[in-house]
């Protein structure tokens, strides 16, 4: 079985779990709610704010004052960009929170009973995965802005979102799944060898950021698979080498 659908079985298994499940859901939770009360907000100021910067291209602004089917169609199309931006930043910030504080916990639990021989070697740290976290959201926001001129395009308002939707789950949740039980040189090494598999499986998972309801757990079940494909991977260059032992902690 190919190791992304490995992992995506063992997350999904993972979910059974009564001490799991709740980390799961409520980061989204969290989330939607302060997205949806800043959109509430702001949604006339920004549709205002993007119309007002595309009138300033002079081509545009002529366009769409000729043509009132044309300044309908501008219109349209900006309420749905901004829709389309909001969506990832409600994954992000659900990301962020499962890096920095829900999949810590549910690391915990599932590596005590699926990977209980493998012994942690402590190459990361909380204050480590709260500092990753951020600087991954800050270029992941960063990128985002400056890619919007490029949502004008049809399709890329989509695939821009979620390419780098999948680079920030992998830049995330790598730390975070290896932080217990691989050394520094680990951390750095397993994932660089499981490049593709990460990138494959960054990209699933961001895909269930615009599925309905199930985009409010998919980074928390994002971050499972990436701990399950991870600490396997791990786990199976130890056997290969003899080392794994049996952790008595």
């Amino acid at each position: 079985m190919s190791p992304v659908f490995q992992a995506l079985g063992r997350a999904l298994r993972s979910l059974t779990r009564s001490d799991v499940i709740w980390h799961l859901i409520w980061p989204g939770l969290a989330s939607l709610a302060v997205w949806a009360i800043l959109a509430a907000i702001f949604w006339g100021s920004l549709v205002g704010g993007v119309m007002g910067w595309l009138d300033d291209w002079q081509w545009l602004s002529d366009w769409m004052s000729g043509s009132d089917l044309g300044a309908g169609f501008v219109m349209v199309l900006v309420h749905i960009i901004i829709g389309l931006l909001i969506l990832p930043l409600v994954y992000v910030t659900a990301a962020l929170i499962v890096a920095a504080i829900s999949l810590p916990m549910m690391l915990e639990k599932v590596a005590a009973t699926d990977y209980g021989t493998l012994e942690r070697r402590a190459g990361g740290t909380q204050t480590g995965s709260v500092i990753n976290a951020l600087a991954a959201g800050g270029v992941f926001v960063v990128a985002m802005l400056v890619s919007l001129p490029l949502w004008l395009v049809p399709g890329l308002g989509i695939v821009i979102p979620l390419l780098l939707t999948a680079w920030l789950n992998r830049k995330a949740f790598r730390y975070d799944a290896l932080m217990m039980h691989a050394d520094r040189d680990e951390m750095k090494r397993i994932p660089d060898q499981h490049a593709s598999g990460l990138m494959m499986l960054g990209v699933g998972c961001a895909a269930l950021g615009y599925v309905p309801f199930l985009n409010l757990v998919a980074p928390a079940f994002c971050g499972l698979a990436f701990v399950h494909y991870l600490l396997e991977a791990l786990q199976r260059e130890r056997s290969e080498n003899g080392w794994v032992v049996l952790d008595k902690g």
